[in-house]
């Protein structure tokens, strides 16, 4: 069957379109991505406001034809932690219902954390064993532990690239008293998480997933996307540290010419790299493998298995 698959995140709305079938690796037919940067729309009061709103309908609309026109056989759609945060979400889920006629479902974050650990897992298989995931968006960190496709623990704490940029980095680039604040607080933070994820046992690999891991892995030297899914990457402290220190110093525009980095993530990298950094110390590792399956490959799953 071919499914369409709606990501409505933080900074991004992503359509991925696979051919996909129960027991088998689903195969991507289209990846488009509209930067719309929804949680920056997000006004005083806490409500996503009407440029973000009329924004978020269009994206939805253009997808809902885009997948109608690639003749897909079913189309999931669903929001993180932009949406769910918003105080008028309800109303806003109402208006892109009524307006695109895609009806989005609001995950929480225990929801995200389940199903990135799904998909981490059957990447992996279960040679992986005890298996520990981690995945930085745009709003918050989600972190999963089990020994099997549904995780023992899964949590969500508001530890976001973006958000931590907007409420702690205070310039372009940041001065070192931000950058520091900052990195006191991440680790605070995880303290309580990580002694949860690891009261019982350590886990036998710890992995990582998302656009912000794959960034900081292929500023330390990993492999460029262009060679494949296949080729084994990972992210080590020691290389991350040299990173914060490197792109602390720059200007996002900067950054953003540095290969790997995007343009409409590079604001926030020297953040989700502090989040990294403080979650390899607060776990007791020194480095997370890379997975390039994460948030969508786990809805994608989710509704294979559902098929029965």
């Amino acid at each position: 069957m071919r499914l369409g698959v709606l990501d409505v995140g933080s900074n991004t709305v992503h359509l991925l379109v696979v051919d996909a079938h129960r027991g088998g690796q689903p195969t991507p037919q289209l990846s488009r991505k509209s930067v719309l940067r929804l949680a920056e729309h997000i006004d005083k009061r806490g409500d996503l406001a009407l440029e973000g709103a009329d924004a978020l309908v269009g994206a939805a609309l253009g997808a809902r034809r885009q997948a109608k026109e690639l003749e897909c056989d079913e189309f999931l759609a669903f929001a993180t932690s932009a949406v769910r945060d918003a105080r008028n979400s309800a109303e806003v889920l109402a208006r892109v219902a009524d307006e695109s006629g895609v009806k989005l479902e609001v995950l929480t974050g225990a929801d995200e954390a389940t199903l990135t650990f799904l998909a981490v897992r059957r990447w992996f298989g279960w040679s992986a064993g005890r298996l520990l995931c981690l995945d930085i968006g745009g709003g918050s960190l989600e972190l999963g532990m089990g020994e099997h496709e549904v995780p023992e623990v899964a949590l969500s704490v508001p530890l976001g690239a973006g958000r931590l940029t907007r409420e702690w980095l205070d310039g372009d680039p940041p001065s070192k008293q931000s950058v520091e604040k900052l990195r006191e607080y991440v680790g605070s933070e995880l303290a309580g998480p990580a002694k949860k994820l690891l009261h019982q046992t350590r886990p036998d690999r710890v992995v990582a997933s998302s656009k912000t891991f794959r960034t900081l892995a292929r500023l330390t030297g990993a492999a460029p996307s262009k060679e494949g899914p296949q080729v084994p990457r990972s992210l080590q402290i020691n290389g991350l540290r040299q990173v914060i220190g490197f792109i602390s110093r720059m200007a996002a525009a900067d950054l953003a010419e540095l290969d790997g980095v995007s343009a409409a993530r590079a604001h926030q990298t020297l953040a989700g790299a502090i989040v990294a950094e403080q979650a390899m110390l607060a776990l007791g590792v020194s480095q997370f493998e890379l997975c390039p399956w994460a948030l969508r490959e786990g809805v994608i799953l989710r509704r294979l298995d559902a098929i029965g």
